[in-house]
Formats: structure tokens, C-alpha cells, sequence
């Protein structure tokens, strides 16, 4: 059954299947470069193929080698990467090039073992890694293969459990060939993005459909199992938009814990109030004016975040001599790590007509306040 399924992949991988997409183009001598290969892999975890072809250009367009990422400063990492978000997957990668210097030639290893202990390379990244650049038979087991072996093999629970986790490594490794590795790679992957679809998969398209468990049952919409509901809880933040009469924003670069950590954000307050207070720690500052709030959601919690934005500030001493504190213009923001949703904010609030459009009519003063 193995070699069967394997056979009906490749030949529909040979008519439909992606093979332009710029990771996949190959040194002089047919080899795939490791470190493209190892870059789409990180960047396709929680995102989708079209969203990644920019942000991979864009990338290996400014750090076209491992050592040049390994060399690169945090900021300029983060600031490529912003947009992608899960920035641990950008550090895991910075930190893995670091070590691939130091311990390993600057280049990817290998070896299984040593492959999968560099930071943020787990067990299927490793395979497809060694799969795609080498033509190693190793296999993978990514979002989209797990659908496509849960409903063709009839796998029932949510693929995180370890049970569940387990029956599909097994089917995996047993349908992988011994020769087209990194093109079986490729196409079980595709057909998982794009015919076995989580909702309305076209399995009338799909070269395994004759004996998929799942559509034979008409279980396609069960399988595989959701993971279980989570209330999702939300938090409110009071971002400040401390701008002085250059425009220049006030930026804070966040702690090493928790969400966007390492990240230049805005400083943040639980409430108004707060909010003045810290302002008037960073700057002088006359008046506010609220911004039309709105939310970001995480994988984890809702983040309720209410703009203010405090213009014309005049910065105060020191500022300078605190690392984690800058002032910067617009054009250095591009430069910059900033978590998506700040980036968007900054954005529209670069032009003072702009900011004006869309600020409350009242002005913001706390209780206690006076100018």
C-alpha cells in the first residue's frame, strides 16, 4: 500500500503539483540550498504559502546565506520578520545559524540528530529539511500531511495527542519512498494545502480518493478531530503614541518573557490614568486624544488594546541613556522588529491629517490632571 500511495502522489505531483516556488530552486548540480529549505519550513508553520513567497524574497534577499543570518543583529532579523508573527520561530532561527557557525561549519548538518537539536527545528522540520536538500528519506508530518493521513487512514482524535500523534508518524514513515524523497515531500504536502482542504476538500481531484477511509465513511468533515474548545480569554491595554514636535514615536523594546518579547513596541498602561502617568515619565506632555480602539487576537487570548495618542510631546532627559527607550522617526521604523498590529497603528497615525481623521473629538485629560 505504501508504494501505491506513494506512486499516485508522485505521478499527480508531476501534473499538479507547486514546483516554482523560490525555495525550491537548485544549485547547478540539482541540490536544493539547505538553507532556503530550512527558512520556508520555519516560515510556513501557522502560515499559509502565499503569505510566505514575500516575506521569503524579501528575506533572502537582505541574509542570502546562513552566515549572513547568523551575523545579522536581532533588530534587523525581528524587523524581516515582522508580519509573519510566532517571532520565537525568527529567534529560534537566528540562535540555530548562530550555532550552525560555531559548531557545525556554518552550515545545516546532516545528521538527523544534530539537525534536531538546533533551536526550533522539531522532528518534522529536521525530515523535511534533509528530505528536500539532500533527497534523504526521512519523513514529515506538518498540518497538512496529518489531514491527509488522519482522514485517508481513518485516524480518528485530535493529531496534538500523543497517541493519535504516534498512529501517524507510523503511516508517514511507512508511505515514504526510497527515491523522488524531496518530490513526495513536496507533493503530499500540496495535497494537503490544496485539494485536502480542512473545509470543502475536493476529493473528486484527489489521486488517493479510492480507498480514503474518510470519504468512503463521509467522515471528511469529522477528520481529523478538532482540538478541544478553549475559552479565550481578553486582556485591555492602554498603548501610548508619545510623538514630539518632529514626529518622532516613542518606542519601548519589550522584556524577554511573555508576547512580542524582544520586540520595539508602544509603552503600554492598564488604563487611562496610567497611561497619563507614564507619559508624563517620558515626556511633557499637554493633552490626548483617544484613537479608535480595536483587537488583536492571539492564539491564546484576546488582546482589547485603546490607542492614545499624546502629539507634541517634548521629550524628557534621559531617555538616551536607557537602551530599552528610543525616539524614531518614520523612517526608521522599517528597520525595527514591531509586533504587526503596532506597525499598522504607527502607520496610520504617521500623518498628522490622518491622526486627526480618525482621533475622538474629546480630548483626553485624567482625573487630577492639569495641563
Amino acid at each position: 500500500m505504501s508504494a501505491t500511495v506513494a506512486s499516485r502522489l508522485l505521478r499527480w505531483f508531476d501534473r499538479h503539483g507547486r514546483k516554482d516556488l523560490p525555495w525550491q530552486r537548485a544549485f547547478d548540480d540539482g541540490r536544493r540550498d539547505a538553507y532556503r529549505v530550512w527558512l520556508s519550513e520555519v516560515m510556513l508553520q501557522q502560515t499559509q504559502v502565499a503569505t510566505v513567497v514575500g516575506y521569503f524574497e524579501r528575506f533572502v534577499a537582505a541574509l542570502p546565506t546562513l552566515r549572513d543570518l547568523a551575523a545579522a543583529d536581532e533588530d534587523t532579523v525581528l524587523a524581516l520578520w515582522s508580519g509573519l508573527g510566532y517571532y520565537r520561530r525568527a529567534r529560534f532561527l537566528h540562535r540555530a545559524a548562530q550555532l550552525c557557525v560555531e559548531r557545525h561549519g556554518g552550515e545545516l548538518p546532516r545528521d538527523f540528530a544534530a539537525l534536531s537539536a538546533l533551536p526550533g527545528i522539531g522532528r518534522s522540520t529536521a525530515g523535511a529539511i534533509l528530505a528536500q536538500a539532500h533527497g534523504l528519506r526521512f519523513p514529515i508530518l506538518d498540518g497538512n500531511v496529518k489531514r491527509v493521513l488522519a482522514r485517508y487512514h481513518g485516524i480518528h482524535g485530535h493529531p496534538g495527542e500523543s497517541s493519535v500523534e504516534k498512529q501517524l508518524w507510523q503511516h508517514a514513515g511507512a508511505h515514504t519512498p526510497t527515491t523522488r524523497v524531496a518530490d513526495y515531500t513536496q507533493a503530499i504536502m500540496d495535497l494537503g494545502a490544496t485539494v485536502c482542504a480542512r473545509s470543502r476538500p475536493r476529493c473528486d481531484a484527489c489521486p488517493l480518493a479510492a480507498d480514503c477511509i474518510a470519504l468512503r465513511d463521509d467522515l471528511t468533515a469529522q477528520l481529523p478531530g478538532r482540538k478541544p474548545a478553549k475559552s479565550i480569554p481578553t486582556r485591555a491595554t492602554v498603548m501610548l503614541i508619545l510623538r514630539d514636535r518632529h514626529g518622532r514615536v516613542l518606542l519601548e523594546r519589550r522584556g524577554p518573557q511573555g508576547v512580542w518579547s524582544g520586540l520595539w513596541s508602544l509603552p503600554e498602561a492598564t488604563d487611562p490614568d496610567g497611561a497619563w502617568r507614564l507619559a508624563q515619565q517620558h515626556a511633557q506632555v499637554d493633552d490626548a486624544r483617544a484613537l479608535a480602539p480595536f483587537t488583536h487576537v492571539f492564539s491564546h487570548y484576546r488582546l482589547a488594546i485603546e490607542p492614545l495618542l499624546f502629539d507634541r510631546a517634548t521629550p524628557q532627559r534621559g531617555i538616551a541613556d536607557n537602551p530599552q527607550l528610543r525616539w524614531c522617526s518614520a523612517g526608521e521604523l522599517g528597520a525595527l522588529g514591531l509586533p504587526a498590529p503596532v506597525r499598522s497603528l504607527l502607520l496610520q497615525v504617521s500623518d498628522s491629517a490622518s491622526a486627526e481623521r480618525q482621533a475622538a473629538s474629546i480630548t483626553v485629560v485624567p482625573s487630577g490632571f492639569e495641563p
